[in-house]
């Protein structure tokens, strides 16, 4: 081999994909291409014409152009490009342009097709249409590892046996001679698949030898009416954190109301004591905002650990939030104990990243306060000053405000249910760019105290409503299509849309573009749930998305989070304050390329959403 074919070859061997070809083929290759001199302004594929080559940028920079007018490109040295009309045998839908006087390696259409058929992971680099593609690129960020039995399991795999029951109508004794009889350490009253109570050796100590009570008194003068519950799919941990909270060891698990079983913290302790997730627990020892900001502080470096151990962004996020929804929850405990009991019933709704269980490390606050409608202006000084007590808590912890005052402390965002309803029924139906944009992160929202009964009410009003109300979900679209992804990324820059260079990138900004979208199909198909992920499939279980769009937007949402969570664990790692702003030159050629591929499925489905809604019509 000549020296100019070694020097080919050996610039191919450094640039994806021609890295994973073998080496006998990226041998041959070079003697199979040709360099060709492009001048700077020199148009090298015509939109509309014919092209059966792949180019490969030796030197200078190229722009490519949607049907001639979009930049939707600009490549430099090492970046293929011609690839989709070779692929296709149709004319180019692109015009690609050298902006700089360039040098292009030309592969033949027959080479580069027989590349395709030899070696599979060269051709899923630019297939990026096929969703297994993305999959394989979030794979290859997570690594599975050790570390995140908790983290992946369900309360449902830890369910060994039935649930051991009994009806209201036994007596103590008898209670406890069932227990006996079957190793038990909790006795779950019922009626049918109802669950009525619970009774635990606890219970029979506390309640029972030690307030000499007769075991012939009815079962019910000592069982815990109406116990927490937690549903069959819920996390491991979270079952753990719901014990934390409550002072409780026993769970008893339902699906769908239905009583299937109960988990005990002896089967999470044996699941994996040595997890990382254990240490929130301290959250509920806490008996001062001072000594939550010391617990939370390690928060950061549990991030950290965790990406080390290759879990997902999604288990990441679930956790970041049940530690946010442990503090706020143990913040309103220690304010209600210091004011005293609130003058009438409310509930905490957590809005944004944290109500769709996606907080991130540096993520700020969201909360309003949804009061019952007994609720006066003489009240608003307890809730007043519980507010700013929870909120200045938040805020020792490492939750900065809301710099837009989207929060409890706002007199605004403390209200009656009934206001709540009258707000969202005005969004709704009579709807401008400027109160939907102020109101999208309302749309999100979740109790993490004082129960959930008017939120859930509050939501059921939102399900009717959304779905017969286009202009509003016009107006949610048209905001979800004007955020968009960069275009990728040039010598070191970020290239926005229009071609602006930019030293970094937002990631916060690309999960919105998702979040975004997602939001307004979810709102109108009557999608109760807030959680990304938990939307996309509920719409696409409802056949208002392709599986493919599903799987697709789904692996580019977990693809993107995942590099801002590692890049914030990496800053915490170094010291430095987590933010979201992530320089190309902290990522490899690859991920540069599969972000570019999620940027692409994210635009695309973004186009999608502008024709369905007619968004241009949108004022």
């Amino acid at each position: 081999m000549d020296v100019e074919l070694r020097e080919i070859r050996d610039f191919l061997s450094s640039h994806p994909p021609y890295n994973v070809l073998p080496d006998q083929l990226l041998d041959q290759l070079p003697a199979r291409m040709h360099l060709r001199y492009f001048r700077r302004g020199t148009t090298i594929v015509e939109l509309n014409k014919p092209n059966n080559s792949l180019f490969i940028l030796r030197s200078g920079a190229v722009d490519v152009y949607r049907e001639g007018r979009d930049l939707v490109e600009r490549a430099d040295p090492g970046t293929s490009f011609g690839t989709s009309s070779v692929l296709s045998h149709t004319p180019s839908k692109y015009r690609i342009v050298a902006i700089e006087d360039s040098l292009v390696l030309v592969m033949p259409g027959d080479v580069f097709q027989y590349l395709l058929n030899k070696v599979s992971e060269f051709a899923d680099y630019f297939n990026t249409a096929n969703s297994t593609v993305m999959k394989r690129a979030v794979a290859q960020l997570e690594n599975d590892t050790s570390g995140r039995i908790i983290l992946k399991t369900r309360v449902s795999d830890l369910l060994k046996r039935e649930p051991i029951t009994a009806s209201e109508n036994i007596t103590i004794r008898q209670a406890a001679k069932l227990m006996t009889e079957h190793k038990v350490s909790a006795l779950l009253i019922a009626e049918g698949t109802k669950i009525r109570g619970i009774v635990t050796d606890r219970d029979l100590r506390s309640k029972v030898v030690a307030a000499d009570l007769s075991r012939e008194e009815p079962i019910t003068a000592i069982m815990t009416r109406n116990p927490v519950t937690i549903p069959r799919n819920a996390l491991a941990f979270e079952a753990m954190l719901e014990m934390l909270g409550r002072g409780v060891h026993h769970l008893p698990v339902v699906d769908d109301d239905k009583l299937i079983g109960l988990v005990s913290s002896g089967d999470l302790m044996r699941l994996e004591t040595a997890n990382p997730v254990f240490l929130v627990g301290d959250i509920t020892k806490q008996s001062s905002p001072e000594g939550l900001a010391k617990v939370s502080s390690r928060l950061p470096m549990l991030v950290a650990q965790l990406i080390d151990q290759d879990a997902s962004a999604s288990e990441i996020h679930r956790l970041v939030t049940a530690v946010s929804d442990a503090t706020i929850h143990r913040l309103l405990q220690l304010a209600e104990a210091e004011q005293g009991a609130p003058p009438v019933p409310y509930e905490w709704l957590v809005l944004g990243s944290q109500g769709r269980y996606e907080h991130g490390l540096g993520s700020d606050q969201d909360h309003v306060l949804l009061l019952d409608d007994a609720a006066t202006a003489e009240d608003d000084p307890y809730f007043a000053t519980l507010a700013e007590y929870v909120t200045a808590g938040m805020e020792a912890c490492g939750y900065p405000r809301c710099t837009g005052g989207v929060m409890a402390t706002n007199p605004r965002w403390r209200q009656t249910a009934k206001a709540w309803h009258g707000d969202f029924q005005h969004w709704m139906g009579e709807p401008d760019s400027a109160a939907v944009l102020h109101a999208q992160i309302f749309f999100d929202f979740r109790s993490v105290h004082g129960g959930s009964a008017r939120a859930d009410a509050l939501r059921d009003t939102i399900r009717k409503l959304a779905p017969k109300s286009p202009r509003f979900l016009g107006h949610l679209a048209a905001q979800a299509v004007e955020r968009q992804p960069p275009i990728g990324f040039f010598r070191g820059f970020v290239v926005e849309r229009g071609g602006r260079p930019q030293a970094t990138f937002d990631l916060k900004s690309a999960v919105h573009c998702v979040v975004e979208l997602v939001r307004v199909i979810s709102l109108a198909n009557s999608v109760s749930a807030v959680n990304t992920v938990e939307r996309l499939r509920s719409v696409s279980a409802a056949g208002a998305m392709t599986a493919d769009s599903e799987s697709s937007l789904l692996d580019a949402f977990e693809l993107i989070t995942y590099l801002r969570l590692r890049h914030q664990a990496r800053q915490v790692s170094a010291g430095i304050p987590p933010d979201n702003l992530v320089s190309p030159d902290d990522l490899s050629s690859l991920e540069k390329k599969h972000l570019r591929d999620a940027f692409g499925i994210i635009k695309r489905a973004q186009a999608g959403f502008a024709y369905r809604y007619q968004t241009h019509l949108m004022s």
